[in-house]
Formats: C-alpha cells, structure tokens, sequence
C-alpha cells in the first residue's frame, strides 16, 4: 500500500501542480494586461514617481499567493480527475484494485492527499496571501495615494465604560498609517461630549493610538443646563482604545483577504458594541471552510477511477472536472450572499456548497462501486 499511495499521489501531486501553474500564468497575463492602462501615470502628489512596468508586475505577482488561495481546491479536483482518469483508461487503476487497493482504501487514500491540499491552501489562504496582498495594497497607495473604501473611508465604534466612540479613519497611507482620523464620543443619552481631528496617526502594539496634529472640541455641560465648548490642538495626542491595526485593515480592506484569526477579532469587537457582524462572520467561516472543500474536490474526483473505457481520451472527464470546480466556485459564492440577505446562520452558508458537493460526490462513489 505504501508504494501505492506514493504512486498516486506523486500522480496528482505534478499533474495539480502543472494545473495551478496554468491557471497562475493565464491569471497573470490577464492582470498584467489589466495594469498596462496605469504604467507611465504620474504618482499622486510626486509628479517625478511616475508607475512603471515593473511596478506593474511587482503588483501582479503580489496578488498571486490570492489567486493560488482561491484555485488550490480546483487544481486538485483537475489533477485528481486527469490522473485517476488515465489510470482507469489504460486498466492500471483496475490491476492497483486486485493488488489489494479497495474502495475504503481507495477512499481514505485520496482523503490522505486531500489533506496535503487542506494544510497548504491554508497556509496560503491565512499566511501568505494576506500579507502579500497588504503589501500590494501599500505599492498601489504609493501612487494612489491613499487606501480607503467608499466616500468617507472605514467606520468603527467602540465602548469604554459609559462612553460609545464612533471612529472614522479615512484612508491608509503607502506606509500603513491612518489618515483623516476622527474620532466622536457620545454618552449613553446620544448626547455628545467630544470630537477630534488629525491629519494621520498609528496604532502600537500596546492598544494606543498616536495621532499628530490633533484639534479636539470639548462639550462641557453645567449643572444649570448651559454648555460651554473648549477647544485644543495637540502635536500629538495618544488615545486608548482596544480597535487595532488589524481590525482597521478589515474594514478598509476586503474581508475574504484577511487573515481567520483577524476576521474572527473584528467580528467579536462589532457583536461586542451592537453592530451586525454577520458578513464577517460568514466570511470567517468560509476562511474555515475553503481549505477543507480539497477534501471535497479529491473525493469528488475518485468516481472517475471506476469508469471502465477502453479507448478515448481523457479530455472530456478533463473538461467536466473544469465545470465541476467552476460550478463549486460559483455556488460558494452565492450561498455566501444569500446568507447575509436572508439571514442564515453563518457556518450554515459557508458549509452548504460543501455538504452539497460531499453528498454528491460520495453517492456517486457508491453507486460505482456497488453496481461494478
């Protein structure tokens, strides 16, 4: 059983890699072509930086630890498929099972691999791809000059005793830091005790957020009911607060490329002041999810062993493999916003695609077996 296994997974393990590998090049020549309409535009705010070819393809391959994340699962379930495929073609899949290689052997090796697949698209999805894209976003902001989302950039609250905080950062910077910061306190009437303003800031690692160049207006009500408002600027000014750089990069970056640990953290902090998380938490769980859907796509694939063709190629099985994947991507996808439309419990839209493509994929594995 050893040299077994080591012969189909060494099978699968080049036949996905050579698939990956295709889908990674197609990717890149598409996003390059797609950056090509930006290189020789002048860097906002530095007319002499001007955004090169060469700052094109830094971009591009930037992005491609995201791409591998999101095409892992469908290389595994082609290569699986491509394989198994030509192994039942030339009958060496039908001497592997008299040699001792039975279904639930059959079944449980494929699980095996399918677990290599887990480990490294999590590895990816979690590790590699979030930072590589950060550090994407960051050469962009370089020439854009700015990092934000929508019209009036990411907004957050937080609650320090008896005190709600409704946090705006506008932007992100090429160098990460916050720009356009606001920050307005509220008592638990609604009444409102504070503002302030800065022109940039940061968040060390101690929960505290350095700002400079701060202007802050102070609501002072009397026992008599007047109020009076005090002004103050500040070079600098630190300000406790538990909402951290990563969670600030999640609103103003997307969701689906950021880290588990962080999405979870982010939507624990909206639960924990009244905001809905449910987006983030589906997200979350679809983080969870997507690794294990190798699982899935290896399972998916081990019909194709039992399919007795003596001539032919394997182009078709090839094809519906395609389909089968895209089909997957495209289902995982839209569970997910019907979740958040209709309410659904969160790992429920992210676990459907999977169970559904499970169900499949071993009823089709029985019914081979149980009929051959």
């Amino acid at each position: 059983m050893r040299t077994i296994r080591r012969l189909i997974y060494r099978e699968i393990l080049v036949a996905s890699g050579f698939v990956l590998l295709g889908f990674l090049s197609l990717f890149f020549f598409f996003d390059v072509v797609d950056e090509l309409s930006s290189v020789g535009k002048p860097a906002v705010g530095n007319p002499e930086l001007v955004y090169g070819l060469q700052h094109a393809l830094l971009y591009v391959a930037l992005q491609m630890p995201n791409r591998m994340y999101e095409l892992l699962p469908i290389a595994a379930l082609i290569g699986s498929i491509a394989v198994l495929a030509r192994l039942a073609q030339g009958s060496e899949y039908t001497i592997l099972r008299t040699s001792g290689l039975g279904p639930w052997r059959a079944l449980f090796t494929m699980l095996g691999l399918g677990m290599m697949f887990v480990v490294a698209t999590f590895v990816v999805g979690d590790y590699v791809a979030p930072a590589s894209d950060r550090a994407a976003q960051l050469l962009k902001a370089e020439f854009k000059g700015r990092i934000s989302v929508g019209n009036t950039g990411a907004w957050l609250k937080e609650r320090q005793g008896e005190v709600n905080y409704f946090v705006n950062v506008g932007q992100l910077n090429a160098r990460g830091e916050l720009v356009d910061v606001r920050v307005f306190a509220f008592d638990d009437r609604g009444a409102i005790q504070s503002t302030l303003q800065a022109k940039q800031g940061r968040i060390e690692a101690d929960s505290k957020w350095v700002m400079e160049d701060v202007r802050r207006r102070i609501l002072d009500v009397s026992a008599k009911g007047g109020a009076q408002v005090h002004y103050r600027r500040h070079r600098t000014y630190e300000w406790p607060s538990s909402i951290t750089s990563e969670m600030v990069s999640v609103a103003l970056l997307k969701p689906e490329r950021m880290r588990t640990t962080d999405l979870y953290s982010y939507a624990q902090h909206l639960e924990a002041n009244g905001q809905s998380a449910l987006r983030y938490e589906i997200e979350f769980w679809r983080k969870l999810f997507y690794p294990l859907s190798c699982l899935v796509m290896v399972v998916l694939a081990l019909p194709f062993a039992y399919l007795h063709f003596r001539s032919g190629g394997t182009t078709g099985y090839v094809f519906g493999g395609v389909m089968i994947g895209i089909s997957f991507f495209l289902l995982n996808n839209v569970f997910g916003y019907i979740g958040n439309l209709s309410q659904w419990q969160p790992w429920v839209a992210a676990a459907s695609p999977a169970l559904i493509y499970s169900v499949l994929s071993l009823g089709a594995f029985g019914w081979l077996v149980l009929r051959r």
